[in-house]
């Protein structure tokens, strides 16, 4: 499966809200990629989020869900896995209703068994013109939380706690 399938539509090609988030993680590149294909153990680290394979193992081609719900509301992302590449990188297309756009999760082994990880995501910005205005204030409250998430990922991967 590529980005590039019929079916993904217009989901597949970057939108203009691009978020990057990078921590190093004190372990080998492989237990930090396998930790993070982990999908369901992903709802211990990214907060108020419930993440399950709807389709597939997991791999490429699977669908993944992540609820994140905060209160009576609730958002619900969709993603198709792309392409994996272990235990470098693995690429997805938020393919749901609102969440639209491409990301990515990249490993670079680093000395000393210290891993960098790379998330890299393009949304695709709701109401037109409006997302685009939107986007300056919002971005920040995304990069803290991706980051925030991230960190969380790595002190749970280092203590043995994930995969």
């Amino acid at each position: 499966m590529s980005a590039t399938d019929p079916g993904l539509g217009d989901a597949a090609t970057p939108g203009t809200g691009e978020v990057t988030a990078t921590v190093i993680v004190n372990a080998p590149a492989p237990r930090v990629f396998a930790a993070f294909l982990s999908w369901e153990k992903q709802s211990e680290w990214i907060p108020f989020t419930k993440v399950r394979v709807v389709e597939g193992d997991g791999g490429e081609g699977s669908l993944v869900e992540a609820i994140t719900a905060i209160g009576p509301a609730a958002l619900r992302d969709e993603l198709r896995v792309v392409k994996v590449n272990a235990p470098y990188e693995v690429r997805v297309v938020h393919c749901g209703r609102f969440l639209r756009g491409p990301g990515s999760m990249r490993c670079t082994a680093m000395s000393g068994d210290r891993t960098q990880v790379v998330l890299h995501e393009w949304f695709h910005l709701p109401a037109g013109p409006v997302g685009k205005i939107a986007w300056p204030v919002l971005w920040p409250g995304s990069k803290l939380s991706f980051t925030g998430a991230l960190k969380k990922f790595g002190r749970l991967v280092e203590q043995g706690r994930l995969p």
